[in-house]
Protein backbone atom coordinates (compact mmCIF):
# COMPACT_ATOMS: atom_id res chain seq x y z
CA UNK A 1 0.00 0.00 0.00
CA UNK A 2 1.40 3.38 -1.01
CA UNK A 3 1.33 6.74 0.74
CA UNK A 4 -0.98 8.39 -1.78
CA UNK A 5 -4.37 9.41 -0.46
CA UNK A 6 -7.46 10.15 -2.50
CA UNK A 7 -6.94 13.85 -1.78
CA UNK A 8 -3.67 13.57 -3.75
CA UNK A 9 -5.47 12.41 -6.90
CA UNK A 10 -5.32 14.90 -9.73
CA UNK A 11 -8.64 16.56 -10.46
CA UNK A 12 -9.70 15.57 -13.96
CA UNK A 13 -11.10 18.73 -15.52
CA UNK A 14 -11.51 19.61 -19.19
CA UNK A 15 -12.38 23.03 -20.57
CA UNK A 16 -15.27 22.39 -22.98
CA UNK A 17 -16.10 26.03 -23.80
CA UNK A 18 -14.65 29.51 -23.36
CA UNK A 19 -15.86 33.07 -23.82
CA UNK A 20 -19.39 32.24 -22.60
CA UNK A 21 -19.86 29.95 -25.62
CA UNK A 22 -23.12 27.96 -25.55
CA UNK A 23 -24.38 29.83 -22.45
CA UNK A 24 -28.11 30.48 -22.54
CA UNK A 25 -29.50 33.95 -21.82
CA UNK A 26 -31.07 32.47 -18.65
CA UNK A 27 -27.68 31.24 -17.41
CA UNK A 28 -26.06 34.62 -18.04
CA UNK A 29 -28.89 36.31 -16.15
CA UNK A 30 -28.49 33.88 -13.24
CA UNK A 31 -24.83 34.91 -12.90
CA UNK A 32 -26.01 38.51 -12.45
CA UNK A 33 -28.95 37.63 -10.19
CA UNK A 34 -26.93 35.29 -7.94
CA UNK A 35 -23.68 37.26 -7.92
CA UNK A 36 -23.85 37.45 -4.09
CA UNK A 37 -25.54 34.11 -3.34
CA UNK A 38 -23.54 32.64 -0.46
CA UNK A 39 -25.48 29.34 -0.35
CA UNK A 40 -22.64 27.21 -1.67
CA UNK A 41 -24.38 23.90 -0.95
CA UNK A 42 -27.89 22.49 -0.85
CA UNK A 43 -28.10 22.15 2.94
CA UNK A 44 -26.27 24.05 5.66
CA UNK A 45 -25.53 21.20 8.07
CA UNK A 46 -23.75 23.22 10.78
CA UNK A 47 -22.57 26.77 11.35
CA UNK A 48 -20.31 27.96 14.16
CA UNK A 49 -18.29 31.11 14.77
CA UNK A 50 -15.42 29.56 12.81
CA UNK A 51 -16.95 27.43 10.04
CA UNK A 52 -19.90 26.41 7.89
CA UNK A 53 -20.48 22.82 6.78
CA UNK A 54 -22.60 22.23 3.66
CA UNK A 55 -23.97 19.05 2.12
CA UNK A 56 -24.85 18.72 -1.55
CA UNK A 57 -26.39 15.64 -3.16
CA UNK A 58 -27.21 16.08 -6.84
CA UNK A 59 -29.35 13.57 -8.71
CA UNK A 60 -28.39 12.92 -12.37
CA UNK A 61 -29.23 16.09 -14.29
CA UNK A 62 -29.69 18.14 -11.09
CA UNK A 63 -27.85 21.41 -10.65
CA UNK A 64 -26.86 23.69 -7.81
CA UNK A 65 -27.47 27.33 -8.80
CA UNK A 66 -24.80 29.95 -9.27
CA UNK A 67 -23.16 30.75 -5.94
CA UNK A 68 -20.26 32.82 -4.65
CA UNK A 69 -17.32 31.53 -2.60
CA UNK A 70 -15.60 34.26 -0.54
CA UNK A 71 -14.27 32.08 2.30
CA UNK A 72 -11.46 29.54 2.20
CA UNK A 73 -13.02 26.11 1.81
CA UNK A 74 -12.50 22.38 1.43
CA UNK A 75 -14.71 19.98 -0.49
CA UNK A 76 -14.81 16.23 -0.14
CA UNK A 77 -16.43 14.02 -2.79
CA UNK A 78 -18.67 11.49 -1.05
CA UNK A 79 -19.37 9.73 -4.35
CA UNK A 80 -17.64 9.40 -7.70
CA UNK A 81 -19.18 11.13 -10.69
CA UNK A 82 -19.06 13.82 -13.35
CA UNK A 83 -20.18 17.44 -13.34
CA UNK A 84 -20.30 20.48 -15.58
CA UNK A 85 -19.32 23.83 -14.08
CA UNK A 86 -19.82 27.29 -15.56
CA UNK A 87 -17.54 29.97 -14.07
CA UNK A 88 -17.84 33.75 -14.10
CA UNK A 89 -14.79 34.04 -16.37
CA UNK A 90 -16.87 32.48 -19.17
CA UNK A 91 -15.35 29.01 -19.08
CA UNK A 92 -17.25 25.75 -18.91
CA UNK A 93 -15.49 22.73 -17.41
CA UNK A 94 -16.41 19.08 -17.23
CA UNK A 95 -14.97 17.52 -14.10
CA UNK A 96 -14.59 13.92 -12.93
CA UNK A 97 -14.64 13.21 -9.19
CA UNK A 98 -13.48 10.15 -7.27
CA UNK A 99 -15.10 9.17 -3.97
CA UNK A 100 -12.90 10.43 -1.11
CA UNK A 101 -11.16 13.02 -3.25
CA UNK A 102 -10.79 16.45 -1.63
CA UNK A 103 -9.46 19.88 -2.45
CA UNK A 104 -8.72 23.08 -0.56
CA UNK A 105 -9.25 26.53 -2.06
CA UNK A 106 -8.23 29.93 -0.71
CA UNK A 107 -10.06 33.16 -1.44
CA UNK A 108 -7.55 36.01 -1.03
CA UNK A 109 -8.67 39.39 0.27
CA UNK A 110 -11.44 40.79 -1.92
CA UNK A 111 -11.45 37.79 -4.28
CA UNK A 112 -14.19 35.25 -4.94
CA UNK A 113 -15.20 32.27 -7.08
CA UNK A 114 -18.62 32.42 -8.76
CA UNK A 115 -19.92 29.25 -10.44
CA UNK A 116 -22.67 26.64 -10.73
CA UNK A 117 -22.44 22.84 -10.80
CA UNK A 118 -24.57 20.25 -12.63
CA UNK A 119 -24.39 16.48 -12.26
CA UNK A 120 -23.87 15.13 -15.79
CA UNK A 121 -23.31 11.56 -14.64
CA UNK A 122 -25.65 8.60 -14.22
CA UNK A 123 -25.42 8.35 -10.41
CA UNK A 124 -25.94 10.67 -7.44
CA UNK A 125 -23.04 13.11 -6.96
CA UNK A 126 -22.50 14.14 -3.32
CA UNK A 127 -20.11 16.49 -1.54
CA UNK A 128 -19.37 17.94 1.86
CA UNK A 129 -18.00 21.47 1.73
CA UNK A 130 -16.44 23.16 4.74
CA UNK A 131 -15.92 26.91 4.75
CA UNK A 132 -13.58 28.48 7.30
CA UNK A 133 -14.40 31.96 8.57
CA UNK A 134 -10.89 32.92 9.70
CA UNK A 135 -9.71 34.21 6.29
CA UNK A 136 -9.45 37.77 4.99
CA UNK A 137 -13.06 38.03 3.68
CA UNK A 138 -16.24 38.45 5.68
CA UNK A 139 -18.81 35.64 5.30
CA UNK A 140 -21.77 36.36 3.05
CA UNK A 141 -24.97 36.74 5.05
CA UNK A 142 -27.31 33.85 4.27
Amino acid sequence: MGNESRSDLALSSTVVAEGFARWSPQLRKEFDTNAHNGRIGQSLVKETDSLRIWETSLQPGERIPVHRHVLDYFWIALTSGRARQHSSDGTTHEISYVRGQSRHFCCPDGRYHLHDLKNIGDEVLSFLTIETKDGPNEPIQL
